[in-house]
């Protein structure tokens, strides 16, 4: 097992969006958590409410479904991925392009996901897709930046790997565990494809909302 849990390339700008994007999931994730301690059936109507159904497909829903989360690991982990890549980013997008960029990530990650399984009745939540986005988006600017990496193999270690490789490495498993999922019925589990489009509209977008230009 790896896990990166810090970087050491340097922010430029005060990362204010990823800060709000951080509270906005953390805030849900409250409310959402005390709903399942009070009320179990209000916190799966919540989840069927605001994620999104691919078999009852809407637009709105695939921002809100953004913003919502399947569990503590779920979100912590989507959250820990944010707060280590997302600030480097936005420094290099500018808060403006990069909330465009997070959210259209977001939504080619779904639409992805979306068009392997139309049919499915289970909602997809998350803010899983838009991360893998900023992820790709961060291998592409930094490719040697030094990211610092958790080991767990027989011994506990840590070591520092450039972010191509840690990204390249994570991408890989997304991708390899995706294509093992076709033709299987996976109710109720990863959405990789939602990983794996995410992280190809991180990459092939960045460049793109690099030069455009609010009037």
């Amino acid at each position: 097992m790896f896990f990166p849990y810090k970087d050491d390339n340097p922010r430029i700008l005060i990362p204010y969006v990823t800060y709000i994007i951080l509270g906005l999931n953390t805030l849900v994730f409250l409310y959402q958590f005390g709903l399942g301690i009070s009320d179990g059936y209000a916190e799966r109507k919540f989840i069927y409410t605001f994620g999104l159904i691919p078999a009852q497909f809407s637009i709105l829903n695939i921002f809100t479904s953004m913003f919502a989360h399947g569990g503590l690991a779920h979100f912590a982990g989507n959250m820990w991925f944010l707060w280590i890549f997302g600030d480097n980013v936005e420094s290099s997008l500018g808060h403006y392009r990069y909330i465009l960029f997070y959210l259209t990530c977001g939504v080619v990650a779904a639409l992805c996901q979306v068009s392997l399984d139309a049919q499915s009745q289970i909602p997809m939540v998350g803010a899983s897709g838009a991360i893998a986005g900023v992820l790709g988006a961060y291998m592409m600017m930094y490719p040697k930046a030094q990211v610092h990496v958790f080991i767990l193999f027989i011994i506990i270690t840590t070591i520092r790997v450039p972010a191509q490789i840690v990204l390249g490495v994570w991408f890989v498993m997304q991708l390899s565990n995706g294509l093992a999922t076709l033709g299987i019925d996976t109710t109720g589990g990863i959405a990789w494809f939602a990983h794996i489009g995410g992280f190809i509209a991180g990459v092939g977008g960045q460049k793109l909302f690099k030069t455009f230009r609010f009037v």
